[in-house]
């Protein structure tokens, strides 16, 4: 089987998380888990990673740019933007905006969603609604994954 050139990605992280190092969306990477399952047969070249520069984003409206010109094909909005307490209210609109501003593809979360922030969310019904199960979609996982990125 003939392997395709990387796929290169930008990650926009929570500005509550600016001080993440990244290690779990690195792990992910490595490992292929979580949203970049989608990976498993490709190589990943990481060009960009920045904070949404806190509420109400407004990194989003120039981070995209920099990681596109740096040959980003596909930005995700990390998991932290998903695990927080409140999830972001805005991811829905990242999303459209970085589509349809950049035309790049939007990838919602990284790395799996860790046991202890999935219970929190079970309790509190955050993801119950049709948007947020797309949210999650990807990096929901099943226990042993989630407790593997506790």
């Amino acid at each position: 089987m003939e392997r395709k050139d990387p796929i290169k990605i930008g990650i926009v992280i929570c500005n509550r998380y600016h001080r993440c190092a990244g290690g779990k969306c690195f792990r992910a990477i490595r490992e292929r888990a979580g949203a970049f399952s989608r990976y498993r047969d490709r190589d990943v070249s990481l060009v960009g990673y920045a904070t949404c520069d806190g509420c109400p984003g407004g990194n989003v409206e120039y981070a995209p740019e920099e990681m596109l010109r740096n040959g980003a094909e596909v930005i995700h909005l990390a998991t932290g933007l998903i695990v927080g307490y409140p999830p972001c209210p805005r991811i829905g609109f990242f999303r459209d905006f970085i589509q349809s501003r950049f035309g790049m593809e939007v990838v919602f979360g990284t790395h799996p969603i860790p046991q202890k922030y999935y219970l929190t969310h079970e309790g509190l019904h955050t993801w119950d609604s049709p948007f947020w199960r797309e949210v999650t979609r990807d990096v929901m996982g099943n226990e042993e994954i989630r407790r593997a990125y506790d």
